[in-house]
């Protein structure tokens, strides 16, 4: 499904180059459960821009789904981005005066699609908030909310979820509560890539690639 070849990413501070990723090469098939882990500064969010189509690489290729993203335009990119992927955040992202239901429609506003109360409302419930439609984030819990995060990010039937730090700001129940919903989505067929700095789930995914220093370090299969 994406395919890295030689991934640099150099960012520009005052005077100085820093390497946030120095030749990575990776490869991710289609229907995998990928942890990406390493400790802060290894160049984890990095990569995840770069394979959401977020950010371009300074040097280096990447293929994803037969296409090679770096000849293709932003406004092609924003296609990708809208149709293919799913994106999980450690902060959520909701509209406070927003209703669970309005937030995890939001997506389809932007892709011009109507909004299907069914569907949205079977999103709503695979993630046990069925009965939370009409509440607004501030009466929600955050592991609450990071589930309404996780039905916005299916809302555009994507065939890859990148989540960042899911289970950051989250107690150990709800992180287990996160981390089984993504696994039974995994199960389905969809691709889930994952960073975490919770090694005890990072090791119960499928495979887990380390990151050191802008490189791969360790990539392990399960």
């Amino acid at each position: 499904m994406i395919q890295l070849q030689k991934i640099e990413k150099v960012y520009r501070r005052g005077a100085e180059d820093v390497h946030a990723l120095r030749g990575v090469d990776l490869r991710i098939d289609q229907g995998e459960f990928v942890s990406i882990v390493g400790p802060s500064g290894a160049g984890k969010t990095t990569l995840l821009h770069i394979l959401g189509c977020l950010d371009s690489p300074t040097r280096g290729s990447m293929v994803f789904d037969d296409i090679e993203v770096d000849r293709m335009r932003e406004s092609e990119l924003v296609e990708v981005r809208r149709k293919k992927i799913g994106f999980i955040f450690q902060q959520f992202y909701l509209i406070p005066g927003m209703s669970v239901f309005d937030n995890v429609s939001l997506p389809l506003l932007f892709s011009k699609k109507g909004v299907e109360r069914a569907h949205i409302e079977s999103l709503i419930g695979l993630v046990g908030l069925g009965e939370r439609l009409h509440h607004v984030p501030g009466q929600l819990s955050g592991g609450e909310m990071q589930r309404v995060a996780v039905a916005r990010a299916l809302v555009n039937s994507p065939e890859i979820i990148l989540a960042d730090e899911p289970t950051g700001n989250l107690d150990t129940e709800n992180s287990e509560l996160i981390f089984q919903l993504l696994s039974s989505l995994n199960q389905k067929g969809l691709t889930v890539i994952m960073i975490t700095h919770n090694n005890d789930l990072a090791s119960r995914a499928g495979r887990v690639v380390r990151l050191k220093d802008g490189q791969i370090e360790k990539d392990r299969q399960r």
